[in-house]
């Protein structure tokens, strides 16, 4: 589990299935059957029966050191210059980090115009300029290579391979490979958008990373992004040999939309019988609809709002009731059971934290092994933070452990 000192986090520790646990020091409880993770005035921690579940707890006594602080000044107010995604007017919660804080309150002096505001092709473009500047420096590796992965239509996806040993120095039997899908609401983002965060894994996992440049809305709308991942994962599974890959050794991952795609998928490979090792969801989206708590409770001002998440959605979805498909809403499938084991990291501030604690409950409750983390104090996209947010560092860490361990290459 590492070092928490190292990510100034404080964990639970992980319960086997049918165990439960009162953790003292976290904040977050369970009001109801039906009702996701809620931060707790009085703290404390319910009994969550028959769940596996590690908790993150940021220990905001650890503070940056001054130069690191003062070197990463001019990278945030350079990001918020070029892009914002949500209006930034709103009381901010008294619990988030006072990194997180910072980064809130110069996108509040910043007062651009919302992504959702800007149009898809803008919108694009903005993201693309701004989506570096916070990440951490992009981690040196011996082997990068563009890749053309066919889909069913016949198009060409644009995909980035990353390997942390050159084709020479790989094992025999090849790297075991993780299939990621980026975030951007089915709209924005790309290969470029999430290249460090793919070296970082790669680095950190000893893993292959295949990032996939799937098709965007509102050009392509659904199900085009998702037949486009379950393409790319099933050509990777038979390509994994001539890419010095290992075929037996497969994971799929991805953040918000792309934690979508990613899970989705699996459900595909489950349906297929294509075994995979883990599935990696970082504050992914599986409701049909905006309907949570959280989606009410954190509507504004905390990067990813309400108004962005509907226009995104409007953007990739043309019949109304495609929202009900699983395809777009996993929480809709009709049963998860026999799924690959799921990592699945949220934010406590994100509109999306009810939905992936509602989903690591539906693979839970189907007898999949979940990891849940919750890192307290932090919003939506905060993973591609890592320069300013230490949250985001920890949880690079957090990914590449439970790849390694699936994988085993512990």
């Amino acid at each position: 589990m590492g070092d928490p000192s190292a990510g100034g986090c404080r964990r639970t520790s992980m319960l086997p299935k049918g165990f439960s646990r009162l953790a003292a020091d976290s904040r977050f409880t369970r009001s109801s059957d039906h009702q996701a993770a809620r931060p707790s005035k009085a703290g404390g921690f319910c009994r969550w029966p028959g769940r596996r579940w590690r908790v993150s707890m940021p220990n905001n006594s650890r503070h940056r050191p001054a130069d690191f602080r003062v070197a990463t000044h001019n990278a945030i107010l350079c990001f918020f210059i070029v892009v914002i995604m949500s209006d930034s007017s709103a009381a901010l919660p008294a619990s988030l980090t006072p990194s997180m804080r910072d980064v809130l309150r110069r996108m509040e002096r910043a007062a651009r115009t919302p992504m959702h505001q800007l149009g898809a092709q803008a919108a694009k473009a903005a993201y693309e300029a701004g989506a570096g500047v916070l990440e951490i420096p992009r981690q040196p590796l011996p082997r990068v290579e563009e890749l053309q992965i066919p889909a069913r239509d016949g198009a060409q996806l644009p995909a980035r391979l990353y390997a942390p040993v050159s084709r020479d120095d790989a094992p025999a039997a090849g790297l075991p490979v993780l299939l990621y899908l980026h975030g951007g609401g089915f709209t924005v983002g790309s290969v470029a958008t999430h290249d460090p965060l793919c070296r970082q894994l790669a680095h950190l996992a000893g893993c292959m990373v295949v990032s996939l440049d799937y098709r965007l809305a509102p050009q392509f709308q659904f199900p085009v992004a998702h037949d486009d991942a379950w393409d790319a994962l099933q050509w990777l599974a038979a390509h994994a040999e001539s890419l010095g890959a290992d075929g037996g050794r497969m994971a799929v991952g991805g953040d918000s939309a792309g934690g979508t795609l990613a899970a989705a998928c699996a459900i595909e490979a489950r349906n297929t019988g294509l075994k995979l090792a883990l599935q990696l969801l970082i504050y992914p989206g599986t409701t049909a609809h905006q309907d949570t708590d959280s989606h009410r409770r954190f509507a504004r001002g905390l990067v990813l709002d309400e108004a962005s998440i509907t226009w995104f959605f409007a953007q990739y979805i043309a019949r109304r009731q495609d929202r009900e498909d699983w395809r777009f809403a996993p929480l809709l499938a009709p049963d998860v059971d026999d799924v690959a084991p799921a990592w699945i990291g949220l934010a406590e501030y994100d509109p999306l934290v009810d939905e992936g604690v509602e989903y690591a409950d539906k693979l839970r409750m189907a007898g999949v092994s979940v990891e849940l983390e919750i890192y307290k104090g932090v919003t939506h996209e905060f993973v591609k933070m890592g320069r300013v947010i230490a949250e985001a560092r920890q949880a690079h860490r957090d990914m590449a452990q439970a790849l390694r361990g699936a994988f085993g290459l512990n």
